[in-house]
């Protein structure tokens, strides 16, 4: 990794989620701490790096259909480290006056972001933790460039499972519904145990030595954050069966381990 990403308070030694998934897409901004993390997790699920793909896939088509129904403020919380086909190359795409803020807590995350978004000024990077939802609404940051009187998208993209239980992941989701305005959307992906147990349980064990745990839950756990939230088509499915790019066929979704869907507020 480049030095000019390290922050100096980061600890290098433990590894970190967003780093972790920079690695498994290819990116450079990762330690030997995270890379050690991920072989391992390619070891439990050797499809790794094709999941988090998927999952990124799943982002930029939810982001596109959010943009289309004509919301151009975009908040991308837990956004980890930029990699192509960010928020904001998406949702400009669809509307050129798009407007993103990310947010993350990993130092290599912001600072990555804070460089590459360096004089755009439909966005913004906010250092701080999903946990108090209450403070990222409140942000300076997040009020340039979002009203929230108006319609919001709020992104939780592989973002509520590494959040524990005691933590209040329905929380979180409730504080964003409780802030937005008719019209606009949540964005969940999730990592579920419903298919293969097993294997969601070893990558949780694997994942307790990072910055954050990852909590497998079930279908039902994870719809419920979108309670307030009207679901659309297709619902809460694995990542690949939302909404799939023409020509896109999956066989045995269920494999990907994710779920993944967007509500919006009546």
């Amino acid at each position: 990794m480049d030095s000019e990403w390290i922050p100096p308070e980061v600890d290098s030694q433990r590894p970190s989620v967003a780093r972790v998934y920079d690695f498994l897409l290819g990116g450079a901004h990762n330690f030997a701490s995270d890379r050690d993390l991920a072989t391992g997790l390619l070891r439990v699920e050797p499809q790794a790096r094709e999941l988090a793909r998927a999952n990124r896939a799943f982002l930029r088509r939810a982001v596109r259909a959010v943009a289309a129904a004509g919301v151009a403020q975009f908040v991308d919380i837990g956004s980890g480290i930029p990699t192509q086909g960010n928020v904001h190359e998406v949702a400009q795409s669809v509307n050129p006056d798009a407007r993103v803020v990310y947010v993350d807590n990993d130092d290599v995350a912001v600072a990555h972001s804070r460089s590459i978004l360096a004089g755009d000024e439909r966005t913004a990077v906010l250092q701080a933790d999903m946990r108090s939802p209450g403070d990222i609404l409140a942000a300076p940051e997040l009020a340039k460039l979002v009203d929230l009187s108006e319609p919001v998208a709020f992104l939780l993209v592989a973002a509520l499972h590494l959040v524990k239980p005691e933590e209040d992941p329905a929380g979180i989701a409730r504080a964003l519904r409780d802030a937005a305005a008719p019209g606009s959307h949540l964005v969940v992906s999730h990592l579920t145990r419903d298919a293969q147990p097993g294997k969601t349980a070893a990558i949780g064990k694997l994942y307790d030595r990072a910055t954050s745990p990852a909590v497998a839950r079930s279908h039902a756990e994870i719809l419920a954050f979108f309670d307030g939230w009207e679901m659309l088509d297709p619902g809460l499915v694995y990542v690949p069966l939302w909404r799939p790019d023409e020509g896109d066929a999956v066989d045995d979704p269920e494999r990907f381990l994710v779920l993944g869907g967007v509500g919006r507020v009546p």
